[in-house]
């Protein structure tokens, strides 16, 4: 919004971060051993939406990236989402695409009200499986049962009954060739923005002079929790360098069962294409401390958002954006997506013109 603010209406624009970096969760860096790694764990391009690549395009050429992920169940490593092949493997069968369709709707519990996370899977692949795959995972991720979460969490991992093994299924599957870092820094070159870094807005809001502010912190925050705080969910990382040149056979393994504390390990050398004699991988633990990551998806938080969003319309000179101020989990270019049509939303309601 900053380098549309700036670059296309001419605007001065003052960027805050509390960070001591640009590019929030999506940063990444070189570590002491010279690997490119997510210092806020795995950031993966994916999206349908070809304006979306043609903004970013802008600022950074690509290399191709087919994400593919395992997970460790029964003692082996199987595909996820689930396929013909996970199924395969799991029950040491040989389906086939028709057979495994007849295999999980004979398996499925169908729901009448399907209100929960629970209930989305287990009416697609039964309780067996969901046991296996999402239970554990779901509540080590959201620190609660996936029977106390809404639908939105599982309704979007698809099942498949072929051998396809894409964790996403979007058109352009790709990573900003020199990272994510670069492709920000290149975003805010633009003599119109200024960068405040290690800043938190609340301690110069008093000093600065604005007709329009842009605010991507939480709602909550923003209003001082004066309705009360809007549950989210935290990641504690924890980063190592290997002294080998793989850890795993993909960029991302994930673990379901409760047994073990992590919900997934990443080797950043496979997102990155990087060569390197030693290898950086990441250990996610999630967590309710820390920085605010999730937002929680249920009933109760969605109606104390609606109230932040009420006191939200007495304040026009504010716009609230993004996964923390909208209250809403985004995928990055869902982000962008948003970013770019409230900027024509501003520039038309502010009458802002474009520049040459």
């Amino acid at each position: 919004m900053a380098e549309r603010l700036a670059a296309q209406y001419g605007q001065r624009v003052l960027l805050v971060d509390r960070r001591s970096h640009i590019a929030g969760n999506a940063y990444d860096e070189y570590n002491a051993d010279g690997i490119l790694i997510h210092r806020y764990g795995p950031h993966i391009f994916h999206t349908n939406a070809q304006r979306v690549v043609d903004y970013l395009s802008r600022f950074t050429a690509w290399r191709p990236y087919r994400h593919r992920v395992l997970a460790s169940v029964d003692g082996m490593l199987v595909p996820v989402p689930i396929n013909l092949t996970t199924l395969n493997r799991l029950y040491s069968l040989d389906l086939s695409p028709e057979e495994a369709e007849a295999f999980l709707a004979a398996r499925a519990e169908p729901i009448a009200n399907v209100r929960t996370s629970e209930d989305v899977v287990v009416g697609k692949v039964g309780r067996e499986l969901y046991e296996k795959f999402f239970r554990g995972y779901t509540r080590k991720q959201w620190g609660m049962d996936p029977s106390e979460l809404d639908r939105s969490v599982t309704s979007r991992v698809p099942v498949r009954t072929t051998a396809e093994d894409g964790y996403f299924n979007d058109e352009f599957q790709c990573m900003p060739l020199e990272g994510y870092t670069r492709m920000f820094e290149k975003m805010l070159a633009h003599p119109n923005i200024k960068v405040m870094l290690n800043t938190d807005f609340k301690e110069i809001r008093a000093e600065v002079s604005f007709r329009k502010l842009i605010y991507t912190g939480p709602i909550d925050e923003y209003f001082d929790h004066c309705l009360g705080k809007l549950p989210y969910r935290s990641l504690a990382f924890r980063h190592e360098t290997l002294d080998q040149e793989r850890f795993q056979s993909l960029a991302v393994v994930n673990y379901p069962s409760e047994d073990v504390r992590h919900t997934r390990i990443t080797e950043y050398k496979y997102l990155t294409g990087q060569q390197h004699a030693k290898t950086s991988i990441t250990y996610e633990y999630p967590s309710d401390e820390g920085d605010p990551y999730y937002p929680i998806p249920r009933p109760a938080n969605a109606e104390l958002f609606k109230r932040y969003e009420a006191l939200a319309e007495a304040h026009p000179e504010v716009t609230f954006a993004g996964r923390l101020g909208s209250y809403r989990y985004y995928n990055m270019d869902q982000v962008v997506a948003q970013a770019l049509s409230l900027v024509e939303r501003i520039a038309e309601r502010e009458a802002l013109k474009q520049s040459a």
